[in-house]
């Protein structure tokens, strides 16, 4: 712990999460919007599935932490989804040992505190002719369909309406841009700077619109060392200063 104590918000899964800071990405926008404001902390693993999830939560989110998360935003369910591989070995998991993981997770999650909040993504989209010609060499063929995604993602949205935790339908919400397939990925998988905004648009609506007490929206939270001070910028009259400390100028997009 540094400082002040802030709300601490984990991102936590696969790597949809891990590169969430690269390319403009939705877990550094996270970071910027929530300055100064609520710490966030980033738990993703690159190839990871929701089995191999299961095998650290206690270690990533230990029930005797002295401070537990006010929020984690949890993703697995792209790798799960793969193709099963004839010897048994990958990250394929069939859709209902998938939606058991989940579950496993979100119970998990719920028990940590009565103030620890959830909100699950589900499986995006992919662009499936730019993920094959993406793929090396040095590994088998990976299958990975929209089709899929499609499965998977829903799978997720209905465990979560079931156990009451807030989810971030990212199968629909991506492909309501025009040209989704082309614009949001990197390589057919990962996100790319426009993919990032509408995930982080859709995460801070989500935010937004909760019922949680106390609220975690970000225009609610207080900032940290934001009283007015002598040393602020000097206005314009010689004789007052302006306290800059909520200025968002500085951001391409002025999120909500």
């Amino acid at each position: 712990m540094v400082g002040p104590g802030r709300p601490v918000i984990v991102l936590f899964g696969s790597s949809i999460v891990q590169f969430s800071y690269s390319n403009g990405g939705w877990g550094a926008i996270l970071a910027d919007v929530y300055a100064r404001k609520a710490d966030i902390i980033i738990r993703g693993y690159l190839g990871w599935n929701s089995r191999r999830a299961l095998q650290v939560l206690d270690e990533v989110f230990p029930k005797d932490a002295a401070v537990q998360p006010s929020l984690v935003i949890a993703y697995f369910g792209g790798n799960d989804s793969m193709g099963a591989h004839p010897s048994g070995l990958g990250p394929h998991v069939p859709l209902p040992e998938y939606i058991e993981n989940m579950r496993k997770i979100a119970t998990h999650l719920k028990s940590l505190s009565e103030k620890t909040r959830i909100i699950f993504l589900s499986c995006p989209p992919v662009n499936e002719e730019i993920f094959q010609q993406s793929q090396s060499s040095a590994v088998s063929t990976l299958i990975r369909t929209n089709e899929n995604c499609r499965r998977y993602s829903e799978a997720c949205i209905e465990l979560c309406k079931e156990l009451d935790v807030k989810v971030v339908d990212l199968y629909t919400a991506i492909q309501k841009r025009n040209n989704w397939a082309t614009a949001c990925f990197t390589d057919g998988i990962h996100f790319s700077s426009e993919g990032s905004k509408i995930v982080a648009e859709e995460i801070l609506k989500v935010i937004k619109e909760a019922e949680w007490e106390p609220s975690l929206y970000w225009k609610s939270l207080p900032t940290e060392f934001g009283e007015d001070s002598p040393y602020d910028i000097v206005a314009s009259n010689g004789k007052s200063t302006i306290n800059i400390s909520d200025c968002t100028f500085h951001r391409e997009i002025q999120w909500d």
